[in-house]
């Protein structure tokens, strides 16, 4: 199934648009209308304009290209509006209606008898019971959320099972001055889902890694190999680790199965695993914007000592190493700040000081460090070393992480100084640290094989599940690979 009607549109459909503020049909096609290509509203018992685009009566009788529907009409309405999109040569379709897989036996009626003539027509549908998604650097906003013509452009890729953890994803980045490349509610997962979404960010140009956001699938195979298959980084966020089942299922229809062979069949397929919204969003700008680490040693180079005893500890509770730096790079640090509060790894020069760069040069160029994390607190008279920062993680060929914290006005500059050269920027030392372990445990995770290559033995054990799929039991043993 390709994705590039639902991503690529040429033109855009509103069904069920309409002239009263507040619902969802006047919601979408204020977003939509951003839109650079042909946006047309459609309604049969409405005339006139919208926005400045004139309504029509039905898909099948609009005069131009039109690649996607937003489906903007009760959940029994859904089947009847996609035989006219399919009608119509219309390849892509966002359900945002609920009541379908959801809501028990009548809803999963429904929602089969939507799919059924998706798969007539070739039509993908995202959704049902989802928010839709937006790509900034289209100006794409099919969603009927307020705010989402605010969100940036950025290169993180977010695929969640929940639109409204979607909408948090992309709303922290954008506070977080990174943006997105695209953001995408799943919903229900009708006939696009995981696999699929991961499949089509993985060749997007404009995505170097992708986030999940998972709560139960009922193809958790599909799902890890299409993780194993994506030469674009992919990080996860599963929930469910107490019981949330009930409500999982009657959000999204999920399953949520059992938390820990998630955990390890995403470890299993190279998959780092992360516990909270920001964490997720701060691992795959670690990942996404440095070179791949060649193992889990990170070096640390502080202008302080009590936050630098913060991410020494925090960083080995995320899946780190601190090794010993090796004695010529002490020896050159020595040589550059004689008499150092501490100069073995963290390395603490006590405050910034005019060489902090030529320290943190020093310990990048160690061998035997793969991950190198700078924290100052910032100075105004001293600032940041950018000019030594320029270049250094692509030189070394390691991934190179700074954060700092001070009045925002003071260091603005610098700060978009760091983002201009490509340095990774986290505004606490715990924050730094996570997307540090989280790097390790990238390193660690592609090093080792653990790629889920290995097929597991004939007549394997499987008394577990992942959303309804047999698993072998892995919680403990990550080199298992779930049963066929």
């Amino acid at each position: 199934m390709s994705l590039t009607h639902l991503f690529e549109p040429s033109g855009i459909a509103v069904v069920g648009a309409s002239q009263t503020e507040g619902k969802i049909g006047y919601e979408a096609m204020v977003n939509a209308v951003r839109f650079d290509g042909p946006v047309y509203p459609v309604n049969p018992s409405t005339e006139g304009e919208l926005f400045g685009k004139e309504f029509v009566p039905s898909v099948t009788e609009i005069d131009g290209e039109v690649d996607l529907a937003l489906c903007c009409v009760p959940g029994p309405a859904v089947p009847d509006v996609l035989e006219e999109c399919g009608e119509a040569g219309i390849g892509a379709a966002v359900i945002y209606a609920s009541g379908f897989a959801e809501a028990g036996e009548q809803g999963e009626d429904l929602q089969d008898a939507a799919v059924a003539v998706a798969e007539e027509y070739d039509i993908s549908l995202l959704g049902p019971n989802t928010s839709g998604f937006i790509v900034p650097a289209l100006n794409l906003r099919c969603s009927f959320a307020s705010g989402v013509e605010e969100i940036p452009e950025g290169n993180i890729a977010v695929v969640a099972q929940s639109g409204g953890v979607g909408l948090v994803l992309a709303f922290q980045s954008r506070r977080q001055n990174r943006g997105v490349s695209a953001e995408v509610g799943l919903g229900n997962r009708a006939n696009v889902g995981f696999a699929e979404a991961i499949e089509y960010f993985d060749g997007d140009e404009r995505t170097d890694a992708i986030v999940l956001h998972v709560e139960g699938t009922d193809d958790g195979r599909g799902l890890l190999e299409a993780c194993r298959e994506s030469e674009t980084p992919v990080i996860a966020y599963k929930v469910g680790q107490s019981d949330v089942g009930d409500f999982a299922e009657s959000h999204t229809g999920a399953l949520t199965g059992d938390h820990e062979l998630y955990t390890a069949g995403f470890a299993q397929y190279g998959v780092p695993t992360v516990d909270a919204t920001d964490e997720l969003l701060d691992a795959a700008a670690a990942v996404g914007n440095s070179p791949t680490p060649d193992g889990p040693n990170v070096g640390v180079v502080t202008a302080q000592a009590g936050p630098g005893i913060i991410i020494t500890d925090r960083i080995q509770r995320a899946g780190g190493r601190l090794p010993e730096l090796s004695p010529e790079t002490q020896a050159r640090v020595d040589e550059i700040l004689p008499g150092i509060t501490y100069a073995d790894n963290p390395v603490d020069t006590g405050r910034p000081m005019p060489e902090f760069g030529e320290i943190v040069t020093a310990v990048a160029e160690d061998d035997r460090v793969d991950i190198v994390l700078v924290y100052e607190l910032f100075e105004a008279a001293l600032g940041f070393p950018v000019d030594d920062l320029d270049g250094l993680a692509e030189r070394v060929d390691k991934p190179v992480l700074f954060a700092t914290e001070g009045i925002e006005e003071s260091m603005a500059d610098e700060r978009e100084r760091l983002r201009d050269v490509g340095i990774p920027f986290f505004e606490t030392p715990e924050r730094a640290a996570d997307a540090a372990g989280a790097l390790a445990r990238y390193a660690r995770l592609h090093s080792d094989g653990a790629t889920g290559s290995d097929p597991v033995p004939d007549g394997g054990a499987s008394d577990g599940e992942i959303g309804g799929e047999p698993q072998v039991t892995a919680a403990r043993n990550p080199e298992v690979r779930p049963d066929e």
